[in-house]
């Protein structure tokens, strides 16, 4: 039985006996690892005695948090949880206008919140904040720790969940060990790969691919006399986890943030951390390594704390990140593999490969909890399974091309407005950005004036939220898409963002538009009260609960995709027509469903779906 608030209410702080009594339980483990990678046992005493520290140090309501959650391993795997990622600067100003406005948040329905990357940055090369200068400190026009701390008080108020970016790999130029290192300090030149040749470098780029070959080319950065490892962008630079002391202090601001009452951490870019001469320098073992340890410290000292893995790599590739059931590593996944190929469907109007990607996923250990959304804060990347798509006779680069010219709306009968990002010249390759509304046809039909065009845009706007909603995990919104804000083309008359498409999509939260909720009219109420609704739907039946058995059910009809959900006698299907023609099925059902969205009963022996529609069909059948 999970222990009540009330059973943890006191005494906490003082108890070391509880810090003790989960080292005993992981120490073995965590001491042969440690000592495994770094044969280093003096660093690992002191890792221990740090840990200790920032346990005695945590906060009394952070305590009784970690014990509660302790106590009920799956509160984070139920059905009301649903999330929304923010910059703190477009959403609210900053950190105290984020706390202001956590009623709106709560009546979206929102318990999770991810904050965009808010600590201290260089301005101007940032790489939108994932390059950070201190850790320890938050970007001066935000606010300070003092202002996080506050708001991460506020929301736990209200049961809300704070999520932060920790960017594990690479640190600004800027850092305080970056400027040691080129100073000449070598334990600080130490904490990165700084050579005085390109021998070395020119040895990994031999067997390292390029992140961004068109907007940050090459491996290496030559900073002065030196070469710096910069796999990402010139002013990031990677750090060595070869080195035990990179290590220990990342996990000490780790363990920082987390007592400023940071609930979730997205780990990002966690495949590249590792890095060894003669390999790609993606997904070693040793990273693996890395982020067991890092799961093994969170259950010592903040067992309430998850960890949110960032790997935006081929499906076989992002599993392995969960590690097993047995030995985790990661709480919570981002899945974007189900993300980029929903937008391949609607380019498509084929739910061949959703079908497969759904399956894949449902077929995973229950234990396994994704993230998923329609958009983030990044470009849609095609890392489609193009194996299966070459059995449906399309082939990879065509249809990368095809698929980009959808999304800029100028193929396939689209009336999305995209625009491209990382374009490469010679291969065609390129990624897509835009808001979920515009790339819906929103923004077309608004700016046509054509009101049928607009009922169909919204339409299809709340089924892939619908479809999405089908899924077990914790289902997460971008700020904007519940009142179906469309791109921001104001990021081209600034000099710093006009040469990064993503900040088409990153645009400032429309509060004026926002107001037009209230009005039944208004493109904002429907499409707010209509996720709302799905949202009520997904909460408050059992079938969403992750233990639900889920399989796809084939339809004979490429356009349409089927998805049932079996739960103690509860059947639930989510029926969705991703092709502006009406569809018909048979489904092999003889009896009549009731529709969740809007009531009515359905005979579903013949069922027909206007376009870019769908139902949410329910039958009980354990007598309750």
């Amino acid at each position: 039985m999970a222990l009540t608030r009330e059973d943890m209410s006191a005494g906490l702080s003082g108890q070391l006996e509880v810090f003790e009594n989960r080292m005993k339980q992981r120490q073995a483990e965590l001491k042969s690892l440690y000592t495994g990678l770094y044969q280093n046992s003096w660093m690992y005493a002191e890792l221990i005695g740090e840990m200790e520290k920032y346990y005695s140090e945590r906060d009394d309501r952070l305590k009784r948090s970690d014990a509660y959650r302790e106590s009920d391993p799956s509160w984070y795997r139920k059905n009301d949880m649903l999330g929304m990622m923010m910059y703190v600067d477009n959403f609210a100003g900053d950190l105290r206008g984020v706390r202001k406005k956590l009623s709106y948040i709560e009546e979206a329905g929102v318990n999770v919140i991810h904050l965009m990357p808010f600590l201290d940055i260089e301005k101007g090369r940032n790489d939108g904040g994932y390059a950070v200068r201190d850790f320890r400190k938050v970007r001066k026009d935000l606010g300070d720790m003092a202002d996080l701390s506050d708001l991460t008080t506020a929301c736990h108020k209200r049961d809300i969940c704070i999520c932060a970016d920790f960017a594990l790999n690479h640190t600004s130029d800027k850092h305080e060990w970056a400027i040691k290192a080129m100073e000449g300090d070598s334990e600080y030149a130490d904490r990165y790969f700084i050579y005085d040749t390109d021998e070395i470098p020119n040895q990994y780029d031999e067997t390292v691919p390029q992140v961004f070959p068109v907007t940050a080319p090459g491996n290496f950065t030559r900073v002065d006399d030196k070469y710096v490892l910069t796999t990402f962008h010139p002013y990031q630079w990677d750090l060595n986890y070869k080195n035990s002391r990179v290590f220990n202090e990342m996990v000490y601001n780790f363990l920082y943030l987390a007592n400023r009452g940071i609930d979730i951490f997205r780990l990002d870019a966690i495949p590249y951390i590792w890095k060894e001469l003669g390999t790609n320098c993606r997904n070693l073992p040793e990273v693996h390594i890395i982020v067991r340890m890092l799961r093994l410290i969170t259950e010592i000292v903040c067992p309430g704390v998850l960890l949110l893995g960032e790997v935006v790599m081929e499906p076989e590739k992002v599993v392995p990140y969960f590690g097993t059931v047995e030995k985790p590593e990661c709480h919570v996944l981002n899945n974007v593999t189900t993300m980029a190929t929903i937008w391949h469907t609607v380019a498509t109007r084929d739910t061949r490969l959703l079908r497969n990607q759904f399956d894949i996923v449902t077929a995973l250990p229950k234990e396994y909890v994704f993230l998923n959304y329609l958009r983030c804060h990044d470009d849609i990347g095609w890392g489609l399974d193009y194996a299966f798509l070459a059995d449906c006779e399309m082939e990879e680069n065509a249809h990368k091309k095809y698929l980009n010219n959808y999304f800029i709306g100028v193929e396939g009968y689209s009336n999305s407005r995209g625009e491209l990002y990382n374009e490469d010249p010679e291969t065609g390759d390129a990624r897509i950005c835009g808001t979920t509304a515009s790339l819906c046809g929103i923004e077309k039909a608004s700016m046509d004036g054509d009101k049928e065009a607009m009922a169909q845009a919204i339409n299809l706007d709340i089924m892939l939220h619908a479809c999405m909603l089908m899924l077990s995990g914790i289902p997460m919104l971008y700020s904007g898409d519940e009142i179906g804000q469309i791109n921001d083309y104001t990021y081209l008359t600034n000099p710093e963002k006009k040469e990064d498409a993503r900040y088409l999509h990153r645009g400032k939260f429309r509060w004026d538009l926002e107001r037009k909720r209230i009005n039944h009219r208004s493109k904002e109420y429907r499409i707010f009260k209509r996720l709302r609704e799905l949202e009520r739907i997904r909460a408050n039946h059992r079938a969403f609960l992750p233990e639900a058995e889920v399989l796809t059910v084939n339809t004979f009809e490429k356009s349409v995709l089927v998805v049932g959900r079996y739960l103690d006698g509860e059947k639930i299907y989510g029926v969705f027509n991703f092709s502006e023609h009406e569809k018909t099925i048979w489904p092999d059902e003889d009896e009549g469903f009731v529709d969740l969205v809007s009531g009515d009963m359905i005979p579903v022996k013949e069922l027909t779906l206007p376009g870019y529609t769908f139902f949410i069909l329910c039958k009980d059948e354990s007598g309750k």
